[in-house]
């Protein structure tokens, strides 16, 4: 019977070959990715090469065994993939919704043996990260609403994770109105293929026995054990209530419940989001069946009935679920079910305005610059130069470039809250920036601008005006002092006279201006209202360090000395360099910080110089030296930190960012988290440093804050670096990849010892992962407690998890070393040794 049912079911589906698939169905789009040549497929599909639609990549072949047969394929791969790199695909005049589908190859076609991992995007949103170490190869299918005559498919590189690659990209209409449950009539939705079976059949079915190429897996890797073997039966069936257009040979086979009361479909699912399920039923058998349906253990269909001779389908979409599990329980005879797809339901983000848009594309025809600007400016991810909030464009950076004006375009970027043109070749006044109502940072510095313009009193949300190193000439228009918020001014090195306006004159602004080589600076209240930290002169601070004598310790931020304050205490006075705009930005921001909190585990600030040119911040000071040092670095030939100070130091490292994510208001997202940045007392007692680069988030921000990504290679956050979305869990990754450090004894990146273990993340987490310790560094193995790192090596590697959402609070990552840490004591105690 068995064999039967075989035959039959391969001279239906001979039949439907026969007689469909000696065309190439209207809109089919199939691009073979670095193929020259044009072939036709054992399907009669015609591939196309792809070079007509992405002029970015370069080719290869892939040389790999196929069962017991060579084969070659080849592929495009994208080695200058810092910026986004897209396929431009047409769907003018093919329907109202089609299916992209990609496939992604790697088979070692390179010889190096790493598999890369890279994010890929359809139009505006990022659809999902490709990880060709899990899959080779990588196949995803997308449903798209078309919205445009041109789709662009595009990827992005993460960091240090190879070349993205690509060797077959399609593009098939799908029927009108299909899928409608689920995309509604919105644009701002896709669907991600999760999950597409044909219930009760052994093989994959694609065209042409469905007429829109969709790929229908067997059942056999999902189905419960205690079901039939499967149902093939022959039917005329009126198809038309169904809109989704699932093939009649689909439709026929089935499989239905035995022996039990219930059967049920496990669904593995990679990440919690929302999600749309389609069942699909036919009235195969000589009895009509009702059931419950049942997801996740709820009851969302009661009392269903299939009929015979009929078709049917079931809809429903399931919000924020980690795992699929679909039950048909028993009412009335055996649940039937034929068929079923699970899709991930994607938000596809808001279009920036077209008059935006344009201005930006003007203005890079006019400057002349290649930044491969293409697309939309803020979705999937931001253009270069380019910041955005949601999709309003909110910054533009565009430094060191030949602008010599300011052109009319630029007053068409009506969002813009912060504009970059220092050193652009401005000449004569400010001009065609009246309308940026919004704007509050504007930098003009290091321009050869001679007059001040009518415009700027427009401006009336300016907070930091930059104009120093210009030419300008006269006085200081009244109109700047009307400027409520500014707070910022800064005019030195210009051909200024006279005195400032008496509106300038106010405690909440602060104004840089020079007259015959003399520099005023005036404080705002704000810095006067910073009574934690004390104003040191530039003359104290001399004194102070005996002349900037000794130096001990050096970054890119400048130096620090070590210095004596007159009472006799010592301090760690950091001198800084940068002297622009964004250097005042951080230290200000940083003396701000830290004279509002206070905690034990936190550096504390002495006081600070804010003397003419001069940034310097005197901190307590710390002798034992940073984290970094008594690991790796010249501290650790004298002392090798024991594990039990080691988890001592992670202690109160956690204690420190605890405080700042969980109390304070705003909360604190310190940004630089790394062992450099932890420095040690006398008594080796941890304290968090360096708040520089510090983000404050109010409940207004309660998810996350979009900025520009900053932080030090080896311990950026990749998903922060990816969607420039700043929330606590980019601290935590950064802490994970400390504590990585602490067990392993090595830097976050090396370029000793094999390519494999360059990357501390990548080399050490399936390590500890799997509870093997002999990454564990060779000078304190043998004295920890296995309970003790085990509990440790879980809460790093979670912390270091790629998605976001993963990753733990610092709440439970400070209770899980705490733990750990009270069991190395014991330890330690019940074998006799010292701490």
């Amino acid at each position: 019977m068995e064999l039967h049912r075989c035959y039959y079911s391969w001279f239906l589906l001979s039949a439907l070959f026969i007689t469909v698939a000696f065309c190439d169905p209207d809109g089919f789009l199939s691009l073979s990715c670095g193929e020259n040549t044009t072939y036709v497929d054992s399907s009669n599909i015609t591939w196309t090469p792809d070079g007509a639609y992405i002029s970015a990549g370069d080719v290869a072949t892939v040389h790999f065994q196929e069962g017991s047969s060579p084969s070659t394929l080849p592929v495009r791969f994208f080695p200058d993939s810092l910026l986004r790199k897209c396929y431009k695909l047409p769907v003018k005049n093919v329907s109202s919704l089609v299916l992209v589908r990609t496939q992604f190859v790697y088979k070692n076609y390179d010889g190096l043996n790493k598999p890369p991992a890279f994010s890929v995007s359809l139009g505006r949103a990022i659809t999902t990260t490709v990880n060709l170490s899990n899959t080779d190869p990588w196949i995803e299918e997308f449903i798209w609403t078309v919205d445009k005559d041109i789709v662009s498919l595009c990827f992005h590189s993460l960091t240090n994770s190879g070349f993205p690659v690509i060797s077959s990209l399609e593009l098939r209409p799908l029927p009108q109105g299909a899928y409608i449950d689920a995309l509604g009539d919105f644009p701002n939705k896709m669907l991600r293929k999760c999950y597409r079976v044909n219930c009760g059949y052994n093989w994959s079915l694609r065209y042409p026995i469905d007429l829109y190429d969709r790929i229908w897996d067997a059942d056999e890797d999902f189905s419960p054990f205690h079901v039939s073997s499967g149902f093939d039966i022959q039917a005329n069936f009126n198809m038309s209530v169904l809109k989704e257009s699932p093939p009649a040979a689909v439709l026929q086979t089935g499989r239905v419940l035995a022996r039990r009361n219930d059967m049920t479909y496990n669904f593995p699912i990679d990440h919690q989001g929302d999600y749309h399920i389609v069942l699909y039923f036919a009235g195969i058998l000589p009895v009509s069946p009702s059931f419950d349906v049942l997801i996740n253990g709820y009851i969302v269909r009661s009392n269903y009935t299939v009929n015979r001779w009929e078709v049917s389908s079931l809809f429903f979409t399931m919000k924020g679920i980690d795992s699929l599990n679909i039950t048909l329980k028993t009412v009335h005879y055996y649940p039937i079910i034929n068929a079923l797809e699970v899709y991930e339901i994607l938000e596809i983000p808001l279009e920036t305005s077209t008059t935006t848009v344009s201005a930006l594309q003007v203005i890079q025809q006019s400057t002349g610059l290649h930044l491969d600007w293409e697309d939309d400016p803020c979705s999937p991810k931001s253009w270069e130069h380019i910041e955005c909030e949601g999709n309003l464009v909110t910054s533009l950076e565009l430094s060191d470039v030949d602008l010599r004006s300011i052109s009319p375009t630029f007053g068409d970027l009506l969002d813009l809250k912060s504009l970059d043109l220092h050193n652009t070749s401005l000449a004569g006044e400010i001009q065609n920036i009246g309308s940026l109502q919004h704007l509050k940072k504007l930098n003009l510095s290091f321009n050869q601008l001679t007059a001040f313009g009518s415009e700027l009193e427009d401006l009336i949300n300016l907070q930091v005006l930059d104009l120093h190193n210009n030419s300008l000439q006269g006085t200081v228009p009244d109109s700047v002092g009307e400027l409520k918020d500014l707070h910022l001014l800064n005019l030195e090195n210009n051909k200024l006279q006279g005195p400032l306006p008496q509106a300038l004159n106010r405690e909440s602004l602060q104004v840089l201006y020079e007259i015959e080589n003399v520099v005023f600076l005036c404080f705002s209240s704000e810095m006067k209202n910073w009574n934690a930290a004390k104003v040191f002169s530039y003359k104290e601070i001399k004194a102070a360090t005996n002349n900037f004598k000794e130096v001990i310790g050096r970054g890119s931020f400048g130096s620090v000395y070590l210095g004596k304050l007159p009472d006799g205490k010592q301090v760690a006075v950091k001198v800084r360099f940068d002297k622009t705009q964004l250097g005042a930005d951080s230290f200000i921001n940083e003396v701000s910080l830290l004279s509002h909190i206070s905690h034990s585990n936190l550096v504390s600030l002495e006081g600070f110089c804010h003397e003419s040119k001069q940034q310097i911040l005197v901190y307590e000071y710390l002798p034992g030296g940073s984290l970094a040092d008594n690991l790796y670095g010249a501290m650790s030939k004298k002392l090798t930190l024991s594990w039990v100070r080691r988890l001592k130091i992670a202690v109160d490292a956690a204690k420190g960012l605890d405080y700042l994510h969980n109390g304070t208001e705003p909360r604190i997202i310190h940004r630089d988290v790394k062992s450099s940045n932890i420095l040690l007392d006398a008594d080796m007692n941890a304290k968090v440093s360096d708040f520089g680069l510090s983000k404050q988030v109010t409940q207004s921000d309660a998810t996350h804050v979009s900025t520009v990504v900053k932080g030090t290679a080896g311990y950026l956050d990749p998903e922060y670096y990816s969607t420039r979305q700043l929330t606590e869990k980019s601290d935590i990754y950064s802490f994970g990849v400390v504590l990585l450090e602490l067990i392993c004894g090595r830097e976050p990146l090396s370029h000793s010892g094999s390519p494999d273990s360059f990357n501390l993340v990548l080399w050490a987490k399936p390590y500890l992962q799997a509870g093997a310790f002999e990454i564990v560094d060779e000078s304190i193995k043998g004295t920890f407690d296995t309970e003790s790192m085990r509990r440790a090596a879980l809460i790093a590697s979670r912390s270091v998890e790629r998605d976001a959402l993963r990753r733990p609070s610092i709440a439970e990552v400070l209770a899980e070393l705490k733990d750990a840490y009270s069991i190395q004591l014991s330890y330690l105690a019940s074998e006799g040794l010292a701490n």
